[in-house]
């Protein structure tokens, strides 16, 4: 198959990622920090390097502020509802997923109030429309780096430095950048940084990711065992153990590690232009084709690897159930989880189709995902 549905999850992974998730599950994939023999040890001191990995590519100078989850809705759950407190005031985009916008809507009965800064019709987002939301009360702002939709990107950088000066936190949904885009916490003023850990992190699916920084001080949102404190009946108030009750996911951790290995190895600057590459090549041959809609900036200077289009006089879910069925070619089709980045770019009610470059795919896949698209087209003017 031609996998177009990295923005879902990438696939395939690194064969290093493989290697070793299977080595971890058949030599010491036994209870990390919960024991004291050999087997555990090991598992917790690989679970500690992945942390040190994380830290080298975001520029995190703390491990311990590095917590492990199962996905970026997960973390995102954990940074919002962990922070937020009746009276408070966040804001947010009409480009979210709805790991965004879900647990802050839910945080309105408690008192929780918020704004949507509404964006353009590309999904790109007019600062002085953010800097005007900004109320006395106002205590985080929530942002994706790039839209799942339509891989729009946000200006961080600049929305950091107007946090900071407000002093507000700033959360980033780095869902569909992280891995790819380089993302410096310290530069960037980033004060929580959400992440799964298996789509531009090539690691396994079940992992995700939460940095906070250093004194700042989330609830909890569970409790349990976490092998240290064991004494004691209330949840230990130390960073990641308060954030982690329960065994971790041990494989997938290791298998993040072997996935983060090999961006380092390959250089984000590679996979970037790689998928730069690809992106704007594939915007550019969609162009050609009659009744083809491309929505979002349509230019990859200013989007990520994904992709929304749809066919004119065809629904989205028959265009990819078509390139699924004639040509097996994998994409996403109808809302993408973001019903409010759909009605910010005018497809609320039709959804699009979704076609999410990887680092593994080829130009050549390209070509292929395009003819595709041309004769479904042609289909439809006979």
């Amino acid at each position: 198959m031609i996998y177009l549905d990295n923005g879902a999850t990438s696939f395939p992974k690194p064969e290093s990622v493989y290697v070793a998730m299977d080595d971890c599950m058949r030599n010491y994939c036994a209870n990390p920090g919960r024991a004291g023999h050999k087997l555990a040890l090991k598992a917790g001191r690989e679970i500690h390097k992945t942390r040190g990995l994380i830290c080298k590519l975001f520029n995190i100078e703390n491990p311990m502020r590095v917590i492990f989850t199962s996905n970026a809705t997960d973390s995102l759950n954990l940074g919002i509802k962990g922070f937020l407190r009746r009276g408070d005031h966040v804001i947010t985009t009409s480009m979210e997923h709805n790991s965004v916008i879900r647990p802050i809507k839910a945080l309105e009965k408690y008192g929780v109030r918020n704004t949507v800064v509404q964006c353009e019709k590309d999904g790109t987002l007019n600062i002085k429309n953010l800097k005007r939301a900004i109320r006395h009360n106002t205590k985080m702002i929530v942002m994706t780096h790039a839209s799942n939709v339509t891989g729009t990107l946000m200006p961080i950088e600049e929305v950091g430095s107007i946090a900071k000066s407000r002093n507000i936190i700033f959360l980033v949904d780095a869902a569909q950048s992280a891995g790819i885009y380089d993302i410096d916490v310290q530069k960037m003023n980033i004060d929580m940084l959400a992440m799964p850990g298996h789509k531009g992190l090539l690691g396994p699916q079940g992992t995700g990711i939460l940095y906070v920084r250093e004194g700042l001080n989330i609830r909890h949102l569970k409790e349990g065992g976490t092998g240290s404190k064991s004494e004691s009946l209330v949840q230990p108030d130390i960073a990641p153990d308060k954030y982690e009750s329960g065994t971790n996911n041990t494989c997938g951790i290791v298998g993040l590690g072997a996935g983060i290995e090999f961006l380092l190895e390959e250089g984000l600057e590679k996979i970037r232009n790689h998928e730069k590459e690809l992106t704007g090549y594939m915007i550019d041959e969609l162009k050609k084709v009659n009744r083809v809609k491309i929505y979002g900036p349509a230019d990859s200077n200013k989007q990520g690897a994904v992709i929304s289009m749809n066919l004119e006089g065809l629904d989205c879910s028959d265009v990819g159930y078509i390139l699924d069925r004639d040509f097996d070619i994998g994409v996403r089709t109808g809302l993408h989880c973001a019903p409010l980045a759909h009605k910010t770019i005018g497809t609320l009610e039709e959804g699009t189709v979704r076609l999410s470059i990887g680092y593994f795919n080829t130009k050549e896949d390209i070509d292929k995902a395009v003819d595709a698209i041309k004769k479904i087209s042609e289909e439809l003017n006979k």
